[in-house]
């Protein structure tokens, strides 16, 4: 038996007559009796007598249909399974990020991504960006996202968004309550940044350079939120990536940016040439909503 016969024999056993078949089917009735006749020469024993107008199936017919409801059981499931595939509910889903994108925004999405699809798996690690990279170019996750510079050919870049190092500091100090915090009205003041080894300390150098000053520099961290951790105790004004006030309560600080900005990338990056799963097509698209209803990335974009 193909898999024709099977849907012609289950369809007559489900409605009980050619005509009800053959509209099940979508097919016409002469199509349906001319199977029907086929299958029946074929396994050499009748499948159904007619009585009253309908098709009374034989016993060879009954012990046949458990396995046959199996069989379109079984496609049934498959195509569920398909749909859910492409419609991005089912699946796994792999992503490094560097430390402050993995606790603020991307985790936000991820969990909202989440909701509705009891199906999905993510993999969410949250690294340096160095390292976010590294893992990416050897095909260990299938996005990664970090800030410029990435310095691999191994990767495809895309633009996520642009955003700005800030000074974040107690909501009481008198520079909070400017807008924006000149660079230059920095210079006498306690400092907290990156240490050297950190891809933005590059950023903040050559923004004090242009400035003309040499604040001290009381503290130096590898992630943003320790930096904002010690500003919140005191220690100075921390010049860091801001998103992570987004994400956690720090009663009494603020972020304020800095003037002339201190302006970075944020990208997306997926191993080279590779293209995307229907749920990491869907992901990105998410997660570009999510920056958006934040306000960080602009409509449109």
């Amino acid at each position: 038996m193909n898999l024709r016969q099977f849907e012609v024999f289950h369809a007559i056993m489900r409605t009980g007559s050619v005509t009800g078949a053959a509209r099940l089917l979508n097919v016409t009735q002469p199509s349906v009796s001319t199977v029907l006749k086929h299958l029946e020469a074929q396994l050499r024993f009748r499948l159904f007598n007619r009585i009253g107008g309908r098709l009374q199936p034989t016993p060879e017919a009954q012990a046949l249909l458990p396995d046959i409801d199996a069989v379109f059981s079984r496609l049934a499931a498959v195509q569920r399974l398909t749909q859910d595939l492409a419609g991005g509910r089912l699946g796994t889903l792999s992503v490094a990020a560097a430390f402050p994108i993995a606790n603020g925004y991307l985790a936000r999405a991820v969990a909202s991504f989440l909701t509705g699809r009891p199906g999905m798996r993510v993999a969410l690690q949250s690294l340096t960006s160095p390292q976010v990279v590294d893992r990416v170019a050897s095909r260990e996750v299938e996005l990664g996202v970090v800030h410029e510079p990435v310095g691999s050919t191994e990767v495809d870049i895309e633009l996520l968004l642009r955003s700005s190092l800030a000074a974040v500091l107690p909501a009481n100090h008198p520079l909070a309550q400017r807008t924006s915090i000149p660079v230059t009205a920095l210079a006498d003041q306690p400092i907290i940044t990156y240490l050297p080894q950190n891809l933005f300390r590059l950023h903040v150098d050559q923004a004090l350079a242009q400035a003309g000053i040499s604040p001290r520099i009381v503290a130096q961290v590898t992630v943003s939120l320790t930096g904002i951790l010690l500003a919140q105790h005191g220690a100075g004004i921390a010049l860091v990536e801001p998103l992570m006030l987004r994400s956690l309560d720090f009663p009494g600080l603020v972020a304020r940016p800095l003037d002339p900005p201190v302006a970075f990338e944020t990208v997306l990056i997926r191993p080279r040439g590779t293209p995307d799963s229907t749920v990491l097509a869907r992901f990105v698209g998410h997660l570009r909503d999510v920056l958006r209803n934040e306000g960080l990335l602009p409509v449109g974009h």
